[in-house]
């Protein structure tokens, strides 16, 4: 007996990774996609790109799983009826990865580690000081799944973190804030600044120099959210001018990032290739087949995109 059918539309480099996970459960049969594949019959999709005409041309689909936590190209795709469900990936991979990523960076800019890479590559010795973690404070923009957990990790090294959402929330060890009219108070004296929000029209170039004008003088940016939070050339000016002192950088606007890009030469960003956190294939795999059993049990989905609020 095979398992339900769940249609891979995603990048060949994750297929076979994907493949091996789908080996080991026996209630989901990968199926990947190919041009002049029948899709009849398949109910179940899993993609992160829209594929032009695919959600259109499967009479029987139910459910889009997002390979990652972002959903916003397959809220924004035309090609994706309104009836189907889009179900962001909540997996422990993928908390766990960015949960690393977040305090990575921020023990990075907490310990200004660039000055003794700098230090070392010019053979000088340069011991320097630093803050105690517990007069740092870090914000986090977003406090969604990944949010919330990246936050708990800072709390559990000292650090006093906050947390901006649309809607006030209550986890320990994060002081919240909520809505538009508390950003201020919010950014206040902020030494670290995360960003993990999602995309929509709100929240697009939400990085600006307005916002980098509230933040302590000399704090740093982290910002693993969305390329298009952040106003490029705001930043190159608030690095410029000193209202902030170094960046760090999962995400961009354009992806590849341009080889001739100025924040490839700039000393005070530092970047990563948008994999800040990445789906485990079992993990992912694991949770879908779970969601697709309470959807054949006549339960809701759980993690369903909003297509009015955007994520």
């Amino acid at each position: 007996m095979t398992g339900t059918k769940l249609l891979f539309a995603g990048a060949d480099e994750y297929l076979a990774s994907f493949q091996q996970a789908a080996g080991s459960l026996a209630e989901i049969e990968l199926v990947p996609y190919r041009p002049q594949l029948d899709l009849e019959g398949i109910e179940y999709l899993l993609m992160w790109r829209p594929v032009a005409g695919l959600a259109a041309a499967m009479p029987d689909l139910k459910a889009i799983f997002c390979f990652g936590a972002g959903v916003e190209r397959l809220l924004g795709s035309a090609d994706i009826p309104p009836a189907i469900s889009i179900v962001r990936m909540v997996e422990p991979g993928l908390t766990q990865g960015m949960s690393e990523y977040v305090l990575w960076q921020t023990l990075r800019h907490h310990r200004r580690i660039w000055e003794l890479e700098e230090a070392q590559a010019e053979g000088r010795w340069a011991p320097h000081w630093y803050p105690a973690a517990w007069e740092r404070p870090v914000g986090i923009l977003g406090l969604g799944e990944l949010g919330q957990a990246a936050g708990a990790k800072l709390a559990e090294f000292g650090f006093p973190v906050r947390g901006w959402s649309r809607h006030r929330k209550g986890n320990p060890g994060i002081e919240s804030f909520a809505g538009l009219d508390e950003l201020p108070a919010f950014l206040a004296g902020l030494d670290i600044l995360i960003c993990l929000l999602p995309l929509t029209d709100a929240t697009r170039g939400i990085l600006n120099a307005d916002l980098f004008a509230q933040l302590k003088p000399g704090a740093s940016l982290i910002n693993a959210g969305r390329g298009s939070h952040l106003v490029e050339e705001d930043l190159l000016a608030a690095l410029r001018s000193g209202q902030l002192l170094a960046a760090s950088l999962d995400v961009f606007a354009r992806e590849p990032l341009p080889g001739d890009h100025p924040f490839w030469r700039h000393n005070r960003i530092f970047m990563t290739p948008h994999n800040a956190s990445d789906t485990d294939p079992a993990g992912g795999l694991s949770e879908i087949a779970r969601q697709i059993a309470r959807d054949q049990a006549g339960l809701a989905l759980q993690h369903v995109a909003d297509r009015v609020r955007g994520y």
